[in-house]
């Protein structure tokens, strides 16, 4: 069995001569990209501290001559502030590394060592800086949907998104009204078999995505249509308008059947009772 960064059999043939050496040198261009992806990382972040840095000496220098815990007090104070400007200003530097990256993203089926993942890779590389550093003081707030919308989450009017465990936000569009709870995971990818694939997510309007469920790629969730909360909805997964689907792995639950659990539900709270 050929090891898995050479087995070319799941990808679409080459493009062109870079695509072909990167197949040739997989691990080696893999490594490679990585390298570059910390480097990208670190000039993103080194800008969005800039005016954080620029701020601090002021702050510092205001409060040498303070008495008692105050120059203590008033350094607190500028930390906390310089996080928070520093978060701002990566909200504003990540979208712009991902317009001016080769970061668009297109659906795909195939290996990971071809050139076809690099934007996917890319894109989801430099959401994460802000997902897993800011995105989180942000969220249910305009800067977090400004955010969002700039990576190029397609986000319709009054939707109410509670969550940041948020993927391939390039791939995803919500519907006008739609609900995604808090600790929501939803992302427009999955792999298995040696194989990666990049497929968008579509949520309808005012569909509700219960607390914590998880919404995997290639999935289209109706208008009005109800996932429970944990549940997980599987690739290729097409919810219908108005449906209710729970479980894991998710399934549509009919009338009758939600309403003999809200029944049991509603029994089971007046015997605790």
């Amino acid at each position: 069995m050929k090891p898995f960064a050479k087995d070319q059999s799941k990808n679409p043939p080459p493009t062109n001569w870079l695509d072909r050496l990167l197949r040739r040198f997989s691990r080696i261009a893999y490594g490679l990209a990585v390298l570059l992806m910390y480097t990208l990382a670190s000039t993103a972040l080194g800008l969005a501290l800039a005016p954080a840095l620029w701020i601090w000496p002021f702050f510092h220098r205001w409060s040498a001559g303070l008495p008692g815990p105050l120059p203590w007090i008033l350094s607190g104070f500028a930390l906390a502030l310089c996080f928070f400007l520093f978060g701002l200003a990566l909200l504003v530097v990540i979208p712009f590394y991902n317009w001016a990256l080769p970061t668009r993203v297109k659906p795909f089926k195939g290996g990971y060592y071809t050139l076809h993942a690099l934007p996917w890779f890319l894109h989801n590389g430099l959401f994460y800086l802000v997902r897993f550093t800011f995105l989180p003081f942000v969220t249910l707030t305009p800067f977090g949907v400004w955010f969002l919308k700039a990576m190029g989450m397609k986000i319709g009017r009054h939707a109410f998104i509670n969550t940041e465990y948020i993927s391939d936000p390039q791939l995803i569009t919500v519907g006008d009204d739609a609900a995604l709870g808090g600790s929501v995971r939803i992302f427009a990818h999955y792999g298995g078999g040696g194989n990666l694939v990049i497929a968008p997510v579509v949520v309808g309007h005012r569909a509700t995505l219960g607390l914590a469920c998880c919404v995997m790629g290639d999935v289209i969730i109706g208008d009005d249509a109800t996932i429970l909360p944990e549940s997980v909805v599987l690739p290729g997964s097409r919810v219908g308008a108005g449906e209710t689907w729970g479980g894991v792995p998710a399934r549509r639950i009919d009338r009758e059947e939600m309403d003999r659990i809200k029944a049991e539900i509603r029994g089971m709270s007046e015997a605790l009772g």
